[in-house]
């Protein structure tokens, strides 16, 4: 498959960028994020999935898998487009500088968002409208239509789940569905005309980013949201009920991060019924995935290979139990369809030898955290002297804590073998751990940025089966310095992450 050059990046979801709107936006804080990279020699830049979040934030439970999410829209922007009124503030309420509040900002921007088409067909200039209509003939017959239907549906039916409403359009039949798409014309425009303006704005900062040397990594999550339009649009690739409940859901058994497993909930493939229409679904995904980042992290890697399914209705993923899953049948359907994929595979968890023989039989590299690393002594697979070179080193993920906050709860053995691993604590720990995956063999080492900026607990990013009050972390822009770049650069330089040097 293809082949990463040694590098190294800093996962940062766009939500964490600083900004006075609440929320991280696609404006200048994000340039601004890209010219640290550069700064600091960094040439990948991994983000978690874009989609519009429901229930909890989570950017893994999102509304779809296509569209993205319309709270990062850059406000000012669109106010200089004239899409927004100058005075679009003067009701912004008062939001946190270090956390998202999500309600608050779903609350404050989504009103102003839908009144941007009325004003876009007021005004726009014929080359604009012209692009627009470009998006919908690209996008609408593959997946914005049913988002912007979904969405508008949504809305009308008060909020709840699809398979809570009206039969005729659980079910979409076809009379209810071409009704629903005059009476909701409005609303649907606006959905696909927010879409249209997200992908604008981000094709611009990945033009930005590319034409700087940065790469995007981007994310897809295995399984998808069950109220989601891809569900509810193709409900006959996922076990389901006749009456649109999950037969079985998806989740992992007890691990590291739980000792009652994680239940995800997530409707379970039909991956017959997917085979049968030769995978076109999964291709259709990638594809239009890749056509927005340079690479692509594939969430939960193992179950493609064997998948842990719970039945609907359990409180906990205790009760599951594993089903063998598509293997290299999607995989060489995908290879077929879209050539080379530029692949990073997340190999986490209970890893069986059929799930790394999947792995390597396409060359795709695993993940390596290194929090994982001092508990076991010398063989353990995550220390880095034991790393194949097509690996990537973490020093953790956004579903760790910090590097600061892990070793200060850490038992006090795994300290002890880490100081004696580094050689001793020359300098912060969340550094001494950036340079040890630096040093590594693996062909890209990530770090979050929380660790480059030497952060405790209170920044983690998300808590595996915590329920609420995750995924709101942001930074201020006063921490991106340019010493904190340089340091890096230094790191980066000295074990060969540059490329051409």
């Amino acid at each position: 498959m293809a082949q990463f050059q040694r590098s190294s990046g800093i996962i940062l979801h766009p939500s964490s960028l600083p900004g006075r709107h609440g929320i991280g936006e696609l404006g200048t804080h994000a340039y601004q994020w890209i010219d640290f990279l550069v700064t600091a020699r960094q040439t990948i830049w991994q983000i978690l999935p874009l989609g519009p979040t429901g229930y909890g934030n989570s950017p893994y439970q999102t509304t779809s898998v296509f569209a993205g999410n319309p709270l990062f829209l850059d406000m000012d922007s669109l106010r200089h487009e004239g899409l927004l009124p100058d005075d679009y503030e003067k009701e912004m309420p008062h939001f946190p500088e270090n956390r998202v509040d999500f309600e608050a900002v779903i609350n404050w921007k989504l009103p102003l968002l839908s009144q941007a088409y009325s004003r876009f067909a007021q005004s726009a200039s014929p080359e604009e409208r012209q692009r627009f209509e470009e998006f919908l003939k690209q996008h609408d017959q593959l997946w914005l239509h049913n988002y912007a239907l979904f969405m508008a549906l949504k809305e009308r039916f008060g909020g709840q789940a699809w398979n809570r409403w009206p039969e005729g359009y659980k079910n979409r039949d076809p009379h209810f569905l071409s009704r629903a798409a005059e009476e909701l014309s409005g609303q649907i425009i606006s959905h696909k005309f927010c879409q249209y303006l997200f992908f604008k704005q981000w094709t611009n900062l990945r033009s930005y980013a590319n034409e700087r040397g940065v790469r995007i990594l981007g994310d897809i999550p295995i399984y998808v949201t069950f109220d989601s339009a891809e569900v509810w649009a193709t409900q006959d690739r996922f076990d389901l009920d006749e009456q649109g409940n999950p037969g079985m859901v998806a989740g992992v058994p007890p691990d590291y991060f739980s000792e009652t497993g994680q239940l995800w909930g997530n409707p379970i493939y039909d991956w017959k019924a997917m085979e049968a229409h030769g995978f076109q679904w999964w291709i259709d995904r990638v594809r239009v995935t890749l056509d927005y980042v340079d690479y692509v992290r594939m969430d939960h890697f193992r179950g493609f290979e064997a998948y842990w399914a719970v039945p609907f209705g359990e409180e906990t993923a205790v009760k599951g139990k594993w089903v063998k899953g598509p293997g290299s049948k999607l995989f060489d359907a995908l290879i077929g369809a879209l050539g080379e994929i530029p692949l990073v595979v997340e190999d986490l968890g209970f890893i069986t030898p059929e799930v790394e023989a999947l792995r390597d039989h396409y060359n795709f590299p695993g993940m390596k955290i290194l929090q994982f690393a001092f508990g076991n002594g010398p063989k353990d697979p995550y220390l880095p002297h034991n790393f194949p070179q097509n690996c990537v080193v973490y020093t953790g993920s956004h579903d760790n804590d910090t590097t600061l906050g892990w070793y200060q709860s850490a038992p006090a053995h795994e300290q002890e073998f880490c100081r004696k691993y580094i050689g001793g604590l020359r300098e912060s720990i969340s550094w001494e751990m950036i340079r040890l995956a630096a040093s590594s063999t693996a062909v890209m080492s990530l770090y979050p940025l929380q660790d480059v900026l030497a952060l405790g607990s209170e920044a983690r990013m998300n808590v595996p089966g915590k329920a609420s009050g995750n995924w709101g972390w942001r930074y201020q822009s006063s921490l991106l310095s340019e010493a904190r770049a340089l340091r890096l650069a230094e790191i980066s330089e000295i074990y060969g992450r540059v490329p051409g040097k």
